[in-house]
């Protein structure tokens, strides 16, 4: 594995170092090229932060090092708090476009503070936030299937229809095999949100999904199924006119490293393939370094 340093333009503005940010992939458009939308994330400081920030690649030197622009954008109207362990996604409806912020966690409100519970953390109250990226323009939905906090789920967007997946809730302490689907319609004047509830999720946190190629196929590994008990089974999501499709998909050969460990954790790195980083555990010797997989996915044709 090659790490090339990547450079910031003289015109970005600062980015802080997030942990469990909402990362949203904005396909090249009109011109423009790839970009990705990030929002909230706890800082080193264990700061949550509210802001919104759009990164676009501004240049690749002869060399391939790459330069990217970061800016922030200012959201107006019924905007999210400071959270993180969300998601964002991309819906198409009607020839417009919006993304869909939900889920996640923050502090508690500081009226509600006590000493003992001044650091506590809670899940975000269950609301549907739109934005208008043209506009910066921001609104807030409440939707009756949506009763329960949900934090490190995931989301899968297919043109006007975002399905939530799994994820972990504080108030029960437990992961239910949640699977909702929000389809939204983007009307002239105020859009129209309706939410539908399936029974053939999968109880899992923290996952990490990839996409297989240009159709709606993905695969999801990793995450947690316990706080101590690592979902050690990958799934192919497939997502057409009918819905959402699950099947079983045969796992790589674990080595013993990620087997014994307690913690995974990584991302997609291109289309089949994920990137995993692995603690070392129980080694004095090598107290603060990964190991990192590379996890590689063929598929036919």
């Amino acid at each position: 594995m090659k790490v090339r340093p990547i450079s910031f333009s003289n015109d970005s503005c600062y980015l802080p170092p997030l942990r469990c940010p909402a990362v949203c992939r904005l396909d090249p458009y009109d011109g423009l090229p790839e970009s990705y939308l990030i929002h909230g994330g706890r800082t080193p400081n264990n700061e949550i932060s509210p802001s919104l920030y759009l990164l676009t690649m501004d240049s690749r030197g002869c060399n391939r090092k790459l330069t990217v622009r970061c800016k922030e954008k200012e959201l107006v109207g019924e905007v999210p708090g400071a959270r993180y362990g969300h998601t964002m996604s991309m819906v198409q409806s009607r020839g417009k476009t919006a993304c869909v912020l939900f889920g996640g966690r923050s502090y508690i409100p500081a009226g509600e503070r006590t000493t003992e519970s001044w650091n506590s953390v809670v899940d975000c109250p269950p609301q549907v936030f739109l934005f208008d990226l043209e506009f910066g323009c921001s609104s807030a939905h409440t939707l009756p299937e949506l009763s329960d906090g949900q934090s490190f789920h995931l989301a899968l967007a297919r043109e006007d229809s975002v399905y939530f997946l799994g994820g972990h809730s504080l108030t029960s302490d437990s992961r239910p095999p949640r699977l909702f689907r929000l389809r939204v319609e983007l009307l002239q004047g105020s859009p129209l949100l309706s939410c539908e509830t399936f029974d053939t999720g999968i109880s899992i946190s923290s996952a990490i999904i990839t996409r297989t190629g240009p159709t709606h196929k993905y695969i999801i590994l990793g995450g947690y199924q316990a706080d101590s008990q690592k979902r050690m089974e990958c799934s192919t999501v497939n997502l057409d006119e009918k819905g959402i499709h699950f099947e079983s998909l045969e796992p790589p050969k674990w080595t013993q490293d990620v087997i014994h460990s307690r913690t995974w954790f990584g991302g997609s790195a291109g289309e089949g393939s994920v990137l995993l980083s692995v603690p070392t555990e129980g080694r004095p010797s090598q107290p603060d370094m990964h190991y990192f997989y590379q996890v590689c996915f063929q598929t036919k044709g």
